[in-house]
């Protein structure tokens, strides 16, 4: 655990420990993530892992087509 003060326009300092453990580089794009438990800092690469292991058993694709032919099937049945 790292505190840290909020200095001015918004900025903070991350210590240099949890920089370097997490990966954060100078110039490294970041993201803030506003989540119900708080805010997370991750790279982009840490999202988009975490975005993919919870689509992981999501079946995204056959969601969307199985939505479209529901659809298709009202269409007709007007």
């Amino acid at each position: 655990m790292y505190a840290v003060t909020m200095g001015d326009r918004g900025r903070l300092v991350v210590p240099a420990e949890l920089r370097q453990r997490a990966g954060f580089e100078e110039g490294r794009p970041l993201v803030l993530l506003y989540s119900p438990g708080g805010v997370v800092l991750l790279t982009r690469d840490q999202l988009k892992d975490m975005v993919r292991a919870d689509l992981a058993d999501v079946d995204v694709v056959g969601a969307l087509l199985a939505e479209r032919r529901e659809a298709a099937d009202v269409e007709d049945a007007v």
